[in-house]
């Protein structure tokens, strides 16, 4: 597929947690133009027994972008500064330079979903786009709802990367 005929995806990710660490959730929904003008729209989210705010806002996205099938061009919005700043602001590229230090050697937090993140991002084209959280986005707020849904629901999951 040619860089112009790459479809076109919008991506709303937020992360969840009570208590934090504590019942943590992700929320994403994801957007798609079809040719007659109608948007194509699927959420995703899922809920754990014990993580943290950060991991969930992380996972958000992640789950997002390997859901794609294909290469895509993707605008991500997240209210997460810790995501999009550590994008935008290349401390993540700084963290892998380093061997995974943060810039006073200590190791970095979330290593796992850094590089599943990394990997979840190669085949796409992305722009990373902040807003403010709980001030009235309606995609943001909906991914809140879903985050929150989710670590409220049954069957929390494990996860297996969070070490309390």
């Amino acid at each position: 597929m040619t860089e112009e005929n790459k479809p076109i995806v919008e991506i709303y990710t937020d992360g969840a947690c009570s208590g934090n660490p504590g019942r943590g959730g992700y929320g994403a929904v994801l957007r798609y133009k079809k040719s007659d003008g109608n948007y194509a729209e699927k959420q995703l989210s899922e809920g754990f027994i014990n993580t943290t705010n950060n991991r969930m806002e992380l996972l958000a996205p992640i789950v997002a972008l390997e859901s794609l099938k294909t290469s895509c061009k993707v605008t991500l919005t997240s209210d997460s500064k810790y995501l999009i700043d550590a994008i935008e602001k290349k401390w993540i590229d700084n963290w892998q330079a380093k061997g995974w230090k943060t810039s006073d050697k200590k190791p970095v937090k979330n290593i796992d979903l850094w590089k599943r993140l990394i990997t979840a991002m190669e085949r796409h084209e992305i722009k990373f786009v902040w807003v403010k959280g709980h001030a009235g986005h309606e995609f943001n707020e909906i991914c809140d709802k879903l985050a929150v849904s989710a670590y409220n629901g049954e069957n929390l999951k494990i996860d297996e990367g969070f070490s309390a």
